[in-house]
């Protein structure tokens, strides 16, 4: 097999930081600013003064300038202030993408508050899990979630702010000033904690600081890397929903540089694709269940995409077929990014050099970025040689502040300074990383994390049901899907779309079972431990990898 074309430079050694300086692409160019904002306070005073009327955000023919953002950003800011959030209160945020929330996300930045991003998909009980967990004192509610508020399951929060035509998140911000407040916040700060789901069934609260969405980019700059990059007049697409921490970083990155982002209510091929052709996109950061849905609508074409550069993708591995599909449809450089909540996102990058058909790095999730270091080690924590199959660890700078109210989960996943990511694989002797399951029990659903215990926990009360297990299976369209087992209580064999509507009426729709099993037995080892892997294995004994 021959080399890429464009090879990236040989890594250092898989405990060492990551690589070394190298431009990384002929089309290296520097970033729109290098150096100044380090937190997100800092960020919209920056480019409030160096680009006032510059859009900062677009939405369904909105525009947001940056002057625009950072003003509204300081009235959102004075009012959560004047409702009594004082700083490290929690902000709850339920809605679709919007300026709005990306001016609520400023503000609370300004105001020292922390946003809680709620995924609009979730039930009622999910939600009211959120909320209470978070002891959020402030909910900015959309009005298409408003019926949600009288099926929560405990009281709602004492303030809710309504969003949209009819709502007064408007006349209850313009009361309050647009002066900046006073703010001690720095790159330490808590600013956010989003929701991500546990072996436990319950979601944790993963806090993040404004560093968390510095760290990496700083990095790159540092280095003079382009693996991914922002430059003037760039106009990048979000794709991913903002409660998720792929679409609150990438909107960030960008905001950060003092580009446009263009928000999608929700994603819709038929829309992504308009809106890159329509609104001249040059970035954008999708899932690659997104890509595949874009690749297979109908009449859609390279012209399309004229003014796309660079995609980002993450969430999954893309397959080389679907590759080969997109770089001929999209053109342009593809750019992988592997990380987790906890690690603040990406802390892996798979650069667009290395994005070559047939070539064996394209099995690899990627290497560390500058200031990253990853090592695999064993059940008992010793770091284990390349080539040699583990668990994967990752140090970045970029890392969680905690599971919020879960110092014991904290001290499980953090350890010295490593996020213990529950992935199983290893490094070859260039540090890239190669995935090949995981020792967690996540499903990836299009991009979205999906446990096991969660769905088994919820079809556990069912009164048909005496027990459960839940697997994920390969999914061409989606990466994987969710499968079921159930072992009937004696006398009872609920049907499955019995199950289904149970479920669905807990639980959001990404999380449902595609298929439901009736079995006798639920295999455990002789402490009770589920044996997961002896009804996982058999959807995926022609798959090199265990992941999808």
């Amino acid at each position: 097999m021959a080399e890429p074309a464009r090879p990236a430079a040989a890594g250092a050694p898989p405990h060492r930081p990551g690589p070394p300086h190298h431009p990384g692409s002929p089309h290296h160019s520097a970033p729109a600013h290098h150096s100044g904002p380090a937190t997100l306070v800092d960020t919209a005073r920056h480019h409030a003064a160096h680009r006032p009327d510059t859009a900062a955000v677009l939405c369904e023919g909105r525009t947001l300038t940056y002057a625009e953002l950072h003003t509204g950003g300081n009235r959102v800011a004075h009012a959560l202030r004047a409702a009594g959030a004082a700083p490290g209160a929690r902000v709850a945020y339920l809605g679709k993408e919007s300026e709005h929330y990306y001016e609520i996300l400023f503000g609370c930045a300004k105001s020292e508050t922390v946003l809680v991003p709620v995924n609009w998909r979730l039930t009622p009980d999910e939600v009211g899990h959120i909320l209470q967990d978070s002891g959020s004192e402030v909910l900015f509610l959309e009005e298409e979630f408003a019926g949600v508020l009288d099926r929560l399951p405990g009281a709602p929060p004492k303030t809710v702010v309504r969003l949209g035509a009819t709502g007064d998140y408007p006349a209850w911000k313009a009361r309050h000033p647009g002066t900046e407040p006073p703010s001690a916040a720095g790159p330490g700060t808590p600013v956010a904690q989003l929701y991500t789901s546990g072996t436990t069934g319950l979601p944790k609260g993963v806090v993040l600081a404004h560093r968390s969405f510095f760290a990496i980019r700083d990095a790159l700059t540092g280095a003079g890397l382009d693996w991914i990059d922002w430059r003037p007049g760039d106009v990048a697409l979000i794709g991913i929903p903002g409660f998720h921490i792929g679409g609150l970083w990438w909107a960030t990155q960008n905001l950060n540089a003092g580009v446009t982002v263009v928000a999608m209510r929700a994603f819709t091929p038929r829309g992504a694709i308009d809106l890159i052709r329509d609104q001249g996109v040059t970035t954008a950061c999708v899932v690659p269940a997104m890509l595949r849905m874009m690749v297979r609508e109908p009449g859609v074409s390279r012209d399309d995409f004229a003014t796309l550069r660079k995609i980002v993708y993450g969430g999954s591995p893309i397959s080389e077929a679907l590759l080969e599909e997109s770089l001929a449809l999209f053109g342009g450089e593809f750019a992988q990014i592997y990380g987790l909540t906890e690690t603040g996102n990406t802390a892996v990058c798979l650069p667009p050099a290395d994005h070559v058909p047939g070539h064996p790095r394209m099995k690899a999730a990627g290497r560390p970025y500058p200031g990253v270091r990853c090592k695999v080690v064993d059940e008992e924590g010793r770091e284990l040689p390349p080539g040699t199959p583990g668990e994967i660890c990752l140090a970045t700078p970029a890392h969680m502040v905690e599971y919020w109210g879960l110092p014991e989960r904290t001290a499980e996943t953090l350890r010295d300074g490593w996020i213990h990511t529950g992935d199983a694989g290893y490094l070859d002797e260039d540090g890239y990383v190669f995935i090949r399951d995981r020792i967690k029990d996540v499903i990836l659903v299009a991009g979205e994390n999906v446990y096991p215990a969660e769905i088994e926990n919820v079809l556990e009360r069912h009164p048909g049901v005496a027990d459960a297990v839940v697997v994920g299976a390969p999914d061409e369209r989606w990466g994987e899907q969710v499968r079921a087992f159930v072992v009937p209580a004696p006398g009872r064999r609920p049907a499955p779309g019995e199950l289904h509507r149970f479920l669905a009426e807990r639980i959001a729709a990404f999380k449902l079972p595609a298929r439901y099993e009736f079995i006798d037995r639920v295999p455990r080892n002789p402490s009770g431990k589920i044996l997961r892997r002896e009804l996982r294995d058999r959807f995926w004994t022609d798959t090199e990898r265990k992941v999808n």
